[in-house]
């Protein structure tokens, strides 16, 4: 069985456009094994009950950020080891500096391609 087969995915953003073309780009690959949450506090009850392998998170959330979504990812011990990429439409460089003291797996720029988002993931996962 592929990595990719058995990879579980969680998106997080708040805008359903965002969410639809980060899961296109995710069928695209080939995974398929993925759910989405509209808030970092909806992801964390979700993954409290279904734990994911990767969260790819929006930055630019209201009610939290994709950093405090990680910062309480880390914190909650059932699922602090899960990798977390951050997508961002402006990489600053405070926000990478706070996610790295947090244990942030990758990031990626918006707008991205397919082939992009394979390889963030691939940093993080190992070939798919």
């Amino acid at each position: 069985m592929s990595l990719k087969s058995q990879l579980k995915v969680m998106v997080v953003d708040d805008m359903a456009t965002s969410r639809r073309l980060v899961t296109m780009a995710l069928d695209e690959i080939g995974i398929e094994n993925y759910t989405w949450a509209a808030s970092g506090q909806d992801a964390l009850k979700s993954l409290a009950q279904n734990p994911v392998h990767l969260v790819l998170t929006d930055y630019n959330m209201p009610n939290g950020s994709g950093i405090d979504l990680l910062r309480a990812i880390r914190e909650y011990a059932p699922i602090a080891r899960t990798g977390v990429i951050v997508i961002t439409g402006s990489p600053d460089q405070r926000v990478l500096q706070a996610g790295s003291a947090l244990g942030l797996n990758n990031y990626i720029k918006k707008p991205f391609t397919t082939l992009q988002l394979k390889q963030c993931i691939e940093k993080v996962t190992g070939p798919l």
